[in-house]
């Protein structure tokens, strides 16, 4: 006998166990210390800077643009498989409370993500306008509404199966959102809130109309959830194997300069493969790419020079760290155990490519500071970078490849 309810829990636990099982290698030892400096850092400098923001500040506009992004992005976090297009399809009007729990799930998961946004924007809301802190709990309650409107209504759109409807919805719910929110949280014009909460209901009417008869898009909720988990893999790959990840590669062609100076020849074969490596495939690219625009942001906005070194260092390591991963991406790949190339020349691309980004990173980092007109912390900060490059590089590099 089919139960979908049992199916669901065996789904939901399964996928929960495999989060768990790579998030202990993501939260390790270094990345909860870093995360505690950086949040620290984060909140002595929000609490500094509340006390000097204009009551002009336009408060509304940015949460209302924030908000309105967390609440478009709505997926249902369905537990599909691949097999489940074919064993699961005849059982298709037998899953109305599968989906239903996986809604209330996902809806739970995307309430937190608003609750912790509320909470980091409510002490700028209640400076710079009239809200205060006594209406967090009824703000919550009404964005936590608008949430459960965003999944309703993305998952009915997806049962329509035009893929040029889907970011058609996207954008209505997005303008929807924004308005609503920009309203919400001015506080003062509430009433306005009354017709937006009209339209809304009446664009919901419209899905769930639409929607009606219509079957389930098995290969595109499959898709979207392989995407999802692909995203969490790629993540966790940047600290341990996942063997169930599958590469995806890009081409990247406005990139190409960076290796036309790579020489042809046995061996120089280590350092073409993984400088290419790095700029088409994963998130290796992406990866650092991020890190320097976070940690570029973090410096420029400390005015305590020892500090702006520390970060400088602190996300040159985070860097080096993170694509570790980088020098046994090919490990089980037949091509590379055939080439013939010299003994260390793998290791030393490895070190070179990393070497490379990391004092990129140190440049951009110390140029960052001198934006400022802080010459001295500059200069600093870009010897500091170079030696850590160096010894980060040259020796624990080389320690945890051995390993």
């Amino acid at each position: 006998m089919f139960d979908e309810n049992k199916l669901w829990r065996e789904r939901a636990g399964n996928t929960m166990k495999e989060l768990s099982r790579y998030l202990k290698y993501i939260f390790n030892g270094h990345i909860v210390i870093v995360l505690f400096f950086l949040l620290g850092t984060a909140a002595f400098y929000y609490q500094n800077w509340l006390k000097t923001v204009d009551p002009g500040f336009p408060t509304e506009i940015i949460m209302g643009l924030v908000f309105s992004v967390a609440l478009t992005f709505s997926p249902v976090y369905n537990f599909l498989k691949e097999p489940d297009k074919v064993f699961l399809l005849p059982l298709e009007d037998r899953l109305r409370s599968y989906f239903l729990r996986s809604a209330v799930a996902s809806g739970a998961l995307q309430g937190y993500v608003l609750l912790m946004l509320l909470a980091l924007f409510m002490p700028l809301l209640a400076r710079t306008t009239e809200a205060g802190f006594g209406n967090f709990l009824p703000i919550l309650l009404i964005l936590l509404a608008l949430k459960a409107w965003n999944i309703t209504a993305e998952w009915k759109v997806a049962f329509l199966g035009d893929s040029a409807k889907i970011p058609a919805d996207k954008l209505i719910r997005f303008i929807l959102n924004a308005g609503f929110s920009y309203f919400l949280f001015s506080w003062n014009g509430l009433f306005i809130l009354v017709p937006f909460a009209g339209i809304m209901f009446a664009y919901l009417g419209y899905c769930l109309s639409a929607a009606r008869g219509k079957g389930l898009k098995w290969e595109a909720l499959i898709a979207g959830e392989e995407r999802r988990m692909m995203a969490f893999y790629r993540l966790a790959n940047m600290f341990t194997d996942v063997p169930h990840l599958k590469e995806s590669v890009k081409r990247r062609r406005w990139l190409d300069f960076l290796l036309a100076k790579i020489q042809f020849g046995g061996k120089h074969a280590s350092l073409y493969l993984l400088s290419r490596t790095f700029i088409r495939s994963g998130d290796y690219l992406g990866l650092s790419i991020r890190l320097v625009v976070i940690g570029a942001l973090a410096i420029a906005l400390i005015s305590y020079w020892p500090g702006q070194v520390f970060f400088a260092v602190l996300f040159l390591y985070l860097t080096g760290f993170q694509l570790m991963p980088l020098a046994s991406h090919h490990e089980n790949s037949l091509w590379e155990s055939i080439y013939p190339v010299p003994d260390g020349a793998k290791k030393a691309a490895f070190q070179h490519v990393l070497g490379l980004v990391m004092a990129v990173q140190s440049v951009i980092f110390a140029a960052a500071i001198a934006f400022r007109g802080e010459l001295a912390p500059a200069l600093g900060a870009l010897a500091a970078g170079a030696l850590f490059t160096f010894v980060f590089v040259r020796y624990y590099s080389v320690r945890k490849l051995k390993n």
